[in-house]
């Protein structure tokens, strides 16, 4: 159930109606936005009788939500959600680019990396300080020294930083030593981790399951906003089918889908989409096209000898070029929106 308040509506209108759904061992949601606050009401496990609040002071409407998401909804959030990470942020005007190497191998690696992902005006580090591999005798991440190096590298550049936590435990570690909690693909229907890291003040990033429809990614994040966590980043990262010529098909359709039905900025990993790195610019220039809000990309100053996903990495200067050339498209894109407006203001 949705409850939407009136424009007018005071704050302590929204407690009170607040107040009343806990007190009837629900839980609420309250969504301010640009012209009113929306209330999202979870935890009903029949239908919830409307009419208790259509009467409150400042509520305009009671809708009865009958799509298996709520909080995720355009319905309770017409805008747009800016997820705001210190003074950087993910779902703005501005396109987000969250770049590092898939693992964290040494301090000279993740230092020279980290510069150029500077250099470039990126604010976000992503770097692996466990990796969940396929083969367990493949490259599993530093763990404690990956932590100190990333520490490090905040310090010294500036940059927020993106790690994955790969259960309820590791989330503690996020918690301490990085600025964004990312759930991999893998973990995409971890329920018990999901619900844990709703319960986080950090923003997470929820990466798609490696066959998951839109749908059961979506219910992925309802499972983290339901906990009370409302910063969630959407990041597409390709899906298994039966090509041959990628590592995964990279789903750009899933970008515009999502814009129908969910607030939620949605990013793109063209690296884990293609896992070859000379499709990868490509990608990321049709990712933005779509609409993205950001992208992920990997990122090694020797890709040849990087433990993990060498083949998909970029180098230092083909990272540089793909930013410059995203930025162009971004660019380009805002400009037509402004025109577009400013014809239809005229007409």
């Amino acid at each position: 159930m949705l409850i939407v308040m009136k424009p007018s509506a005071t704050a302590h209108d929204v407690d009170a109606a607040v107040e009343i759904i806990q007190a009837i061992g629900l839980r609420a949601h309250p969504m301010p936005g640009a012209t009113r606050t929306a209330i999202g009401i979870t935890g009903n496990q029949g239908v919830i009788e409307s009419r208790r609040f259509e009467d409150l002071p400042g509520v305009a409407e009671v809708i009865r939500v009958t799509k298996p998401y709520k909080l995720i909804t355009l319905d309770l959030r017409p805008e747009k959600t800016i997820v705001r990470v210190g003074d950087a942020t993910i779902g703005g005007s501005d396109l987000a680019f969250i770049a590092g190497p898939c693992a964290i191998e040494n301090r000279d690696q993740a230092f020279a990396v980290a510069e150029a992902v500077q250099k470039s005006g990126a604010r976000f580090f992503r770097g692996g300080v466990w990796k969940p591999r396929t083969s367990p005798y493949t490259f599993q991440g530093l763990g404690d020294k990956g932590w100190e190096i990333m520490v490090e590298i905040r310090e010294t550049f500036g940059l927020k930083i993106v790690t994955e936590a790969l259960d309820e435990s590791s989330v503690d570690l996020v918690e301490q030593y990085g600025d964004v909690i990312q759930i991999g693909a893998r973990n995409m229907q971890n329920f018990s981790l999901l619900k844990r890291a709703g319960r986080s003040k950090l923003p997470v990033l929820l990466k798609r399951g490696m066959a998951a429809t839109l749908e059961e990614w979506l219910l992925a994040a309802e499972y983290i906003m339901a906990e009370g966590n409302y910063n969630v980043i959407l990041c597409e990262r390709g899906v298994r089918t039966f090509a041959q010529h990628t590592r995964n098909t990279l789903d750009l359709a899933s970008v515009p889908a999502i814009r129908r039905i969910s607030h939620l900025p949605v990013i793109v990993d063209p690296s884990h989409g293609t896992g070859s790195a000379y499709m990868v610019t490509p990608l990321a220039r049709a990712g933005v096209a779509v609409g993205a809000d950001g992208l992920m990309v990997e990122v090694h100053n020797h890709p040849e000898l990087a433990l993990s996903d060498a083949a998909q990495a970029l180098t230092l200067s083909e990272y540089a070029e793909l930013i410059n050339e995203v930025r162009a498209i971004r660019k380009s894109l805002l400009r037509f929106a402004d025109d577009s407006r400013t014809e239809k203001a005229s007409t």
